[in-house]
């Protein structure tokens, strides 16, 4: 048990280190021996769990999905919100999910989509699932209501990058939904939804306070 909890914090060492140095240099330039470097492991530990940087860049593209983690909400609308902002929150400081932005935005079409088809199908089936419980407006479509999400997410977090390296990305996210929910939900749930700047905040902690509660118990 001690060995195989000794390879799992290997191998999210190496993933952590592998995301970093994507993030600072990009997919193409990065080697090899940077991420061994940073991940300050040797190459047989690196061999052992990714064969190659291809492998490794599947690897960070793969835990993306997990950094959008959040407790359920009984508005689905509101998770679908929840899920944006938590993200959004956890970007600027988690190299993991910051090199799996950048793998995905540069080199998505080299691994099969990257992580956008996941995430347009996490976020319709949230809206799915809004509209079976009568949250959303008739005309709206689930998939493409979650690609005009994701698209947008997207766009956003790139804006954000260029002008304030990310330090105003919640607050963009925030301005996203007061925008386009009126479009979206019927007006009976609009003020049943939070998506006030600090949302990703209370949404991460909630999530890591339930998360604990679950190991201590």
């Amino acid at each position: 048990m001690a060995q195989q909890e000794r390879a799992i914090r290997t191998r999210r060492t190496i993933l952590a280190a592998a995301a970093a140095v994507f993030d600072e240099c990009g997919y193409e330039s990065a080697t090899i021996a940077q991420i061994l470097a940073r991940a300050e492991v040797t190459k047989g530990a690196l061999y052992f769990h990714f064969t190659s940087k291809e492998e490794l860049a599947r690897g960070v593209l793969d835990a993306q999905l997990l950094q959008g983690a959040v407790l359920p909400q009984a508005f689905k609308l509101q998770e679908l919100v929840d899920v944006t902002m938590a993200v959004a929150h956890r970007l600027p400081g988690d190299p993991l999910l910051r090199g799996g932005v950048r793998l995905a935005v540069e080199q998505a079409g080299d691994f099969g989509g990257g992580p956008f088809p996941a995430w347009v199908e996490l976020c319709a089936g949230l809206v799915a699932e809004a509209k079976a419980q009568g949250e959303v407006l008739p005309h709206v479509e689930p998939e493409a209501a979650a690609e005009l999400v994701v698209g947008a997410w997207t766009g956003i977090q790139l804006l954000s990058q260029r002008m304030t390296r990310r330090a105003d990305l919640e607050r963009r996210v925030a301005t996203f939904w007061s925008h386009v929910l009126p479009g979206i939900a019927v007006p009976g749930v609009l003020p049943h939804l939070d998506t006030a700047e600090d949302r990703g905040a209370r949404v991460v902690r909630d999530f890591e306070r339930s998360a604990g509660r679950r190991i201590a118990g």
